[in-house]
């Protein structure tokens, strides 16, 4: 895709798949178009029949006034019909570019999501993508109807009068030239008052989401503070756009009134010197003309706003769209129908940034059903090494292996799909406990569900609960506690029975206790099944094959708990009894 494209341009795709609706709404709009302008003829002859020498023509009059009320109802029909087709073609093709940006959103890597606010994307898909229905809406409800009067209105201008035409044409040039300069000059602005927008809803979901620590650390003051300035930007930002935009209209009917005056002068002028030539009715209709010539650009101008916001939406939009999809660069795209779990890392460096590298020269074996356990400081590149694993990212250099395959050449859905992660960030959807359980294994019945949830010492918790297994948690339902969402978290993945796992930090917001039988339900999970298993809690990794103690990226210390133990004075020994005093 063409990313200079203007906007406009790139979303003329999802209107024009709409050709039936576009047929029918011009049908109808120059039918409307052509009853408007009729209606004006007509007035003219009924201003005629009524200031014509000598008895006023009743017949004629009454035939115009029958005539006049036709197009009337056939203009006000035409145009309910074209605001009807305008708005669907208008929120179906706009409806299709939201679902194809979150179609494109699921598709991007990980890093993006790292590095952009989520209050800034979730802004794209609300307040942008619904100016640019209210800017298609708006043209869509003028366009059609409009450019007919234009036409019909100037055939029938210069049939009239010449002169009186060439005026009205250079008052409309002028009117189109304001209007286009002032949309020039206030399209940044526009755009800058988005980009405060998503800034604003990024900042807020911020504060909202972690509304307990904003109270703990008493970061009240300075949030609002923050908010503050954030409003404050968009009240200048968006007071500039405005008013930018704003004197388009007043400008333009300022021009058009003007001309008005000059059709009065000049109308009269002609009508003195030539009454053959033109009567009052003929005035009267150029007047009306005139004024229907020139009211789609003044209506235009009045929409400036509309649309200049309707544009920096589709820029927003399309910006988004724009990012680089996350590409399997696989040749061979191999499908990971059933692995043995043989896992070697060799001679892998990577680094999140160029001039940072962060994992060097990393070598390493896991045999196949071995549990690994990664310690070391924070910043030590243990959940790196998931990230690596799961392709979230690929390795700058070196390659990882999957039973003596390059994790490269498996498709990134089959390789994902092979690994069971539970995390130290819990996420349950907004719905029942049994769809939250059932989203790693939609087909999983629902023995299977009351089992996995059994196993992760859940169950007697859920049928506790109004609705058991049928009850919603999240906001709109009832309130769970941290720890209990992440033993929901650890039976969703024993329900899901991957080949291999991945536990990072999994039982770090539940009590002692309930640690220790989770950790019972996790060695006879993990049995036969190749795990890597990240903790703090060195109490959680005493059973592991083998201990990797890394730091910098680097595997300084590697054995069993015994083995690590034994040394003297050694990384691993340092970290248990800093934890384990005698």
């Amino acid at each position: 895709m063409n990313t200079k494209q203007h906007p406009l341009k790139r979303f003329w795709p999802y209107l024009n798949k709409f050709k039936i609706e576009l047929l029918l709404a011009l049908f109808l709009g120059i039918l409307s178009g052509l009853s408007s302008v009729l209606m004006t003829y007509e007035i003219g002859r009924g201003i005629d029949a009524m200031v014509g020498v000598g008895n006023v023509d009743f017949p004629l009059l009454k035939k115009v006034i029958m005539y006049l009320v036709g197009l009337l109802i056939t203009a006000a029909i035409t145009q309910w019909l074209v605001q009807i087709i305008g708005n669907k073609i208008a929120y179906h093709s706009v409806a299709k570019l939201r679902e194809d940006a979150f179609t494109h959103l699921n598709d991007l890597p990980i890093n993006f999501y790292d590095q952009t606010p989520h209050g800034s994307l979730i802004s794209r898909f609300t307040n942008d993508l619904d100016l640019v229905s209210e800017a298609c809406t708006a043209i869509f409800n003028n366009l059609f109807t409009g450019m007919t009067v234009v036409i019909i209105a100037f055939v029938s201008m210069v049939k009239i009068n010449v002169s009186l035409t060439i005026l009205i044409v250079i008052s409309t040039g002028v009117i189109f030239i304001i209007s286009w300069l002032v949309a020039r000059a206030s399209q940044k602005r526009f755009t800058a008052q988005q980009q405060i927008i998503g800034d604003m809803s990024s900042f807020i979901n911020e504060i909202v989401g972690n509304q307990k620590i904003v109270k703990a650390f008493h970061y009240e003051d300075l949030s609002e503070n923050r908010f503050n300035e954030l409003n404050m930007a968009l009240q200048i930002e968006g007071q500039k756009a405005q008013f930018n935009s704003s004197l388009t209209n007043p400008l333009s009917r300022f021009i058009d009134h003007l001309a008005y005056v000059l059709i009065g002068l000049l109308g009269a002028s002609i009508l003195i010197a030539q009454p053959k030539a033109m009567t009052v009715g003929l005035i009267s209709s150029f007047t009306i003309y005139s004024a229907q010539f020139t009211k789609p650009f003044i209506e235009l101008s009045g929409l400036t706003t509309q649309i200049q916001g309707g544009i920096a939406g589709l820029e927003r939009i399309f910006f988004l769209l724009d990012q680089t999809t996350e590409i399997d660069s696989s040749t061979r795209k191999l499908d990971l129908n059933k692995t043995i779990g043989k896992i070697t890392f060799n001679k892998v460096d990577f680094s999140y940034l160029p001039t940072q590298p962060l994992i060097s020269d990393f070598n390493l074996i896991v045999n196949p059903g071995e549990t690994i356990a990664i310690v070391g400081k924070t910043g030590a590149g243990k959940s790196t090494l998931v990230n690596l694993l799961m392709r979230f990212y690929d390795v700058t250099n070196g390659e990882i292996l999957l039973d003596d395959v390059n994790i490269q050449d498996y498709s990134r859905a089959s390789l994902r799909k092979s690994f069971g992660m539970v995390l130290q960030d819990t996420w349950l959807f907004d719905g029942t406990i049994k769809d939250n359980l059932k989203f790693g294994k939609t087909n999983a019945t629902d023995e299977e569900v009351v089992a996995g949830a059994k196993a992760a010492n859940i169950h007697q918790f859920i049928m506790k609960l109004p609705q058991q297994y049928e009850t919603v948690i999240g906001n709109a339902g009832v309130k769970i506690s941290d720890g209990q969402r992440q033993l929901l978290t650890i039976a969703r993945t024993m329900i899901s029975e991957p080949p291999m796992l991945i536990l990072d930090e999994a039982t770090s917001s539940v009590d002692t206790l309930t640690e220790k039988i989770i950790q019972e339900t996790f060695q006879k999970m993990m049995a036969g099944r190749t795990s890597f298993v990240i903790a703090h809690r060195l109490s959680t990794i005493e059973k592991a094959d083998k201990i990797l103690v890394m730091e910098q990226g680097q595997i300084i210390e590697i054995g069993s708990h015994t083995e690590l133990l034994a040394k003297e004075d050694g990384p691993y020994k340092q970290l248990y009894n800093s934890q384990f005093s005698k």
